[in-house]
């Protein structure tokens, strides 16, 4: 056998010496635990490209509620001034929420113990008295904004500032508004620890603060018990830092997430938990605001030295001392279309021709200039930061030069994300706003719900609802048509979902007017036109990527 063979087979754990009592661990034996798995990768703290790089492990609140307000306010300022940060922004906005998210309510029938028909009744009756609410300035508390101008603000503000809050109030019914639900947004700075500071970034001791009533931690305004529940929220009656607003000293309200009787939550907070105990959201662009400001500034640069380049300057050089009259050079512009009034300017007129006196030579800025390498250079960064944010590259500039294939695919991914996207804010804001509104409607009398306080399992039922909003962007209306059709034949989708997918409208709305329109041709002695039948994508026509 040999010597390599025998030193394998003699080689033994690395563990430590409390586990094996009398174990001695060499220290060729340690180095060979170094050089195993990651220790060559990433974890690797000897090659040349991973020595500075040595982060130190800590928590969320270390790693993100420390940098949050530096974070947001670089968020903000981005999307203000920076043309691909307010793309970003406002792409999202527009295809998850667009004129705001349409409550269908879908309640479960079979539990409720009542048949589907009266299930339909119940389900439109619902939904059009919620539209009284939804659509009246009445329910938002400034009287500002209905309920979808006010999805279109909370949704913003969670991408902008890492969340979005909303508080749930009552105020008496007003004439034409028989509903006492108001709902008040705020922006994620007034959350915050009792006197916390009120300009600059927050401290490690910032970030923590403690109940003393109760004992409970507060973590950047959110107290939470000893299981990390959260209880209530610490909320500022101003922003912490405000120069239109100095005079006015903070004060912090602590308001209960939720109601002791009801157990229904009196604020929301929208936003999406990235770590275990994070109890803040961080912002959209926050993995790539670095990213963004080097290509604005790179953008600038260039427009700036374009800019520059672009000034047609000539230079006089004057050879020998000039005479006693000046510059002897008539004059290109007369007097009343001069730009300046400044005797020592000339100023050149279009296309004109002058004889230099002896003694003088022009000398031109060459206006040329080549930015070969700014547009692939910026492209890159931007499908890096569009990959980033979970935005294709074409869908994030707004511009589709690709085949069909490659533009439909970066909307399908798009699509992905938006609707997850969807998922979560209807999750946070939309359902439980309905589910208030539904729980007083039913404690008024406006709506029959039996049992609604009486069993969660019943109410559960009653408070079924989706909500649909932007339908995605369609590039072939044909073929997309022409699968939804086979997907509805095939039992693989309803015309239910498919209407609300493709064109954001209600089917059984969409065959009831469908049913007046054929009587009202038949009526006027109009031809009814035929369904063509075809549910089979054409195999001849153009070839897909033309």
């Amino acid at each position: 056998m040999s010597n390599k063979r025998q030193r394998q087979k003699a080689r033994q754990p690395t563990a430590p010496a409390a586990a094996a009592p009398g174990l001695v661990i060499t220290a060729r034996q340690v180095l060979r635990a170094l050089n195993t798995g990651y220790s060559e990768g990433g974890a690797s703290t000897s090659k040349g490209s991973m020595k500075g790089w040595t982060p130190e492990p800590s928590s969320p609140q270390s790693d993100i509620d420390v940098n949050l307000p530096l974070l947001r306010a670089r968020s903000r300022s981005a999307v203000m001034n920076q043309p691909l940060a307010a793309s970003a922004i406002a792409t999202s906005r527009t295809h998850v929420i667009g004129a705001g998210l349409q409550v269908r309510p879908k309640i479960d029938w079979p539990v409720l113990g009542i048949s589907q028909e009266k299930a339909k009744v119940w389900q439109r009756r619902t939904r059009r008295r919620f539209e009284v609410w939804a659509r009246s300035k009445f329910c938002d508390l400034h009287r500002k904004n209905n309920f979808y101008d006010l999805q279109d603000i909370a949704y913003t503000g969670y991408l902008t500032n890492g969340d979005g809050w909303a508080a749930l109030k009552y105020r008496p019914p007003l004439p034409g508004m028989p509903y006492s639900l108001r709902i008040q947004l705020f922006e994620a700075d007034r959350v915050c620890n009792p006197d916390s500071p009120t300009m600059g970034a927050l401290t490690l001791l910032s970030v923590r603060a403690v109940n003393t009533n109760n004992g409970n931690r507060i973590i950047n305004g959110v107290e939470i018990d000893d299981d990390g529940a959260v209880v209530a929220y610490w909320i500022c009656n101003r922003y912490p830092y405000d120069p239109t607003n100095m005079t006015e000293p903070p004060k912090w309200i602590r308001v209960e997430a939720f109601g002791k009787e009801t157990g229904q939550p009196n604020i929301l907070q929208i936003c999406h938990d990235t770590r275990s105990e994070e109890y803040r959201g961080v912002p959209y662009l926050a993995p790539v605001l670095e990213a963004l400001k080097q290509v604005t500034r790179y953008t600038e640069a260039e427009l700036t030295a374009a800019i520059i380049k672009a000034f047609f300057t000539v230079f006089f050089e004057q050879q020998l001392q000039a005479g006693p009259q000046g510059f002897p050079l008539a004059e290109a512009v007369p007097d009343e279309e001069k730009v300046s009034i400044d005797p020592n300017d000339f100023e050149l007129g279009a296309g004109s021709m002058n004889v230099l006196p002896p003694g003088y030579k022009a000398n031109q800025i060459d206006a040329g200039r080549s930015i070969s390498a700014y547009e692939p250079f910026t492209t890159q960064l931007i499908r890096q930061i569009a990959a980033c944010l979970e935005q294709p590259y074409e869908v994030l500039i707004k511009a589709f030069t690709s085949s069909y294939s490659a533009s439909r695919a970066a909307l399908l991914q798009a699509w992905m994300a938006f609707k997850m996207r969807r998922t979560w804010f209807a999750r946070d804001f939309n359902q439980p706003i309905y589910e208030a509104w539904l729980a007083e409607a039913v404690a008024i009398g406006d709506i029959e719900a039996p049992g609604f306080f009486d069993d969660p399992m019943i109410r559960a039922a009653w408070c079924g609802a989706e909500w649909y909003g932007p339908v995605m962007g369609v590039l072939d209306p044909v073929k997309e048509a022409e699968g939804a059709a086979l997907r509805i034949e095939h039992g693989l989708s309803t015309g239910e979902k498919e209407a609300a997918e493709m064109t954001g409208t209600d089917w059984e709305e969409n065959i009831a007017q469908r049913g007046m329109e054929l009587q009202a041709m038949v009526a006027a002695g109009v031809t009814v036109p035929q369904m063509t039948g075809n549910t089979t994508p054409t195999k001849g026509g153009k070839k897909d990527d033309e």
